[in-house]
């Protein structure tokens, strides 16, 4: 008899699932585990919703969006710079913050090769 939970968890018939084997798998793992950490928390999840609807957003018009102090905004802003999902434009002393659709796109790839 097989095992219900093993075959529910194959790819249906015909499809194929591209894994990369080897030393390029274990960078995309970590590619996405840093994405992973990015989002994983639910104010890095809505700045990323706030940014793919709007245009770029300075701190301060993010911060009035949320319930939380500039610095506490900051922090999350500069995780998600740090995994690439958000670019920081520099317009003299105004900072605008937009997402970078290339890296969602990465995010999704990775998470569909699971």
């Amino acid at each position: 008899m097989k095992d219900k939970a093993a075959t529910q968890c194959r790819p249906p018939d015909g499809q194929t699932v591209d894994i990369v084997v080897g030393r390029g798998q274990d960078q995309a793992d970590a590619e996405l585990a840093a994405f992973a950490k990015a989002i994983g928390h639910p104010i890095r999840v809505r700045i990323l919703r706030m940014l793919a609807r709007k245009e770029a957003r300075t701190c301060s018009l993010i911060v009035d969006e949320f319930p939380l102090a500039q610095s506490t905004v900051s922090e999350h802003l500069r995780i998600l710079r740090c995994a690439g999902l958000v670019r920081a434009n520099e317009n003299g002393p105004r900072v605008s913050y937009c997402i970078v659709p290339s890296a969602l796109k990465r995010l999704k790839a990775l998470l569909e090769a699971v």
